[in-house]
């Protein structure tokens, strides 16, 4: 290896060190917008580690806003132009949060003539929390055995609350353990709270008002 070859190893090795710890998130596309490499900051906002974002497109791993802009910078790189490039994007966070922001493309290679690789930047705009989850849904005889079940009434009890026999009690349990597969009834009510079928902080228990969905 010559001096020249040897100056290059090393200058490509300080490359790649800072564009690893460089906190922008950052990524190298081919033309076709797959990635090649990217950093660690790029792949923390896709929740994964850099070297399983290779081959990915990142037009699927952040959402375009507006399709005409992905498409002038298609035909620009068609025509060789070799202008920064911006994109308006949304994308789904590790934790849930709904980010935007934009990514900025620029063509780079070592020669006009030759296809450039794209240097892809993120930067984060801002962000939304993640929407509640919605109540689940049930009827009104089923947040009725619920509840009963939650104040502590036996299938009888339940059954001669509610004018049904204990098999249509039974029915109704069996169907819900199903619907959130829960495998015993203490389960079933600990599942019926956290999915906002019944009213927290009521005693005794109630079923979740329609209208608070």
């Amino acid at each position: 290896m010559d001096a020249g070859q040897a100056d290059g190893v090393v200058w490509r090795n300080r490359a790649l060190m800072l564009f690893d710890r460089v906190s922008v998130p950052v990524a190298v596309c081919d033309v076709h917008g797959r990635v090649v490499l990217a950093n660690p900051a790029m792949a923390a906002e896709c929740g994964t580690a850099p070297g399983r974002l290779r081959g990915r497109d990142v037009l699927e791993l952040f959402r375009p806003q507006e399709a005409t802009q992905v498409e002038r910078i298609a035909e620009a790189l068609r025509l060789r132009h070799r202008s920064r490039y911006q994109v308006s994007v949304r994308w789904r966070a590790p934790g849930g949060a709904e980010r935007f922001g934009e990514l900025t493309a620029d063509p780079v290679s070592d020669t006009v003539d030759e296809t450039p690789a794209l240097l892809v930047m993120l930067r984060v705009r801002g962000e939304s929390a993640p929407a509640e989850p919605e109540p689940a849904r049930v009827t009104p005889v089923e947040g009725r055995v619920l509840a009963l079940l939650a104040g502590g009434a036996t299938t009888t009890g339940a059954a001669r609350e509610l004018g049904l026999s204990k098999d249509g009690v039974t029915y109704h349990l069996r169907r819900l353990s199903a619907r959130w597969n829960a495998s015993n009834r203490t389960e079933l009510v600990a599942r019926a709270y956290a999915l906002g079928a019944l009213s927290p902080g009521v005693w005794p228990p109630e079923p979740r008002p329609a209208d608070a969905e």
